[in-house]
């Protein structure tokens, strides 16, 4: 007999609400709890869809002290629901800790598929999409410097989240470690009213942002390193 599902994991809309998708909203509907990050946040898009299943808040200041009380509740019998913010839950957002502890306690755990901030990102850059890497947000301070050099040599297609007031310093570090002239595809905004991409070398991409003031969620997308020509010396 297979086990009821547990806990659901429920990626929300990056921007648009209309872009959630109908079984996710069936799922949100049929639920007891909803886990929200931000309860503000998801009461928008709940109130959007006339959803009143109850709402708590779960993040990542809180998620150590309330994880075994949840689980718990779930062993008991409770269903619940985690969204975040924006996109699919624990991609650089809270999610991992919930996930790996109902797994170890057995519970039965099923992921909707839907929005994701980087691959509209990704798709949108023109670089190649067949393999690249995922970083999320670089550390802030210690390691920044050694990741930064790291992935300068990486060449598949990379991928990083950034905030709007750190954007500029991402951009001048990305210069420094990766070359001026390294291709740089920078997306914000993306499914909102003022959605941009702006795509070129990241001399030219920093100069575009300087002259403006950014706002919105960051994915910046870099193309990978180019390898070295293979020889055509066959005398060998």
């Amino acid at each position: 007999m297979e086990r009821p599902i547990s806990l659901y994991l429920i990626p929300t809309p990056i921007g648009n609400l209309g872009d959630i998708t109908l079984r996710a909203l069936e799922t949100l509907k049929k639920v007891k709890t909803i886990l929200a990050e931000d309860t503000r946040k998801t009461g928008i898009l709940l109130k959007h869809y006339e959803i009143q299943n109850s709402l708590q808040s779960f993040h990542i200041f809180n998620e150590h002290k309330i994880l075994a009380g949840l689980v718990k509740r779930m062993k008991e019998g409770e269903v619940m629901a985690l969204v975040s913010d924006a996109g699919t839950p624990g991609i650089s957002d809270p999610g991992f800790l919930l996930v790996r502890e109902a797994l170890k306690n057995d519970l039965n755990i099923e992921c909707l598929p839907g929005a994701t901030a980087f691959v509209p990102a990704l798709v949108k850059s023109g670089f190649p999409t067949d393999r690249f890497v995922f970083e999320g947000f670089l550390p802030h301070k210690k390691g920044r410097q050694t990741m930064l050099k790291k992935l300068s040599e990486e060449e598949r297609t990379i991928i990083l989240y950034e905030s709007p007031h750190r954007l500029l310093k991402a951009l001048e570090q990305l210069s420094e470690f990766f070359g001026s002239d390294r291709l740089v595809s920078v997306s914000r905004e993306l499914t909102k009213l003022h959605e941009e991409t702006f795509t070129a070398p990241v001399k030219e991409v920093l100069a575009h942002f300087q002259a403006k003031e950014v706002k919105g969620e960051i994915v910046i997308v870099i193309e990978g390193k180019k390898g070295e020509p293979k020889s055509t010396d066959d005398s060998a």
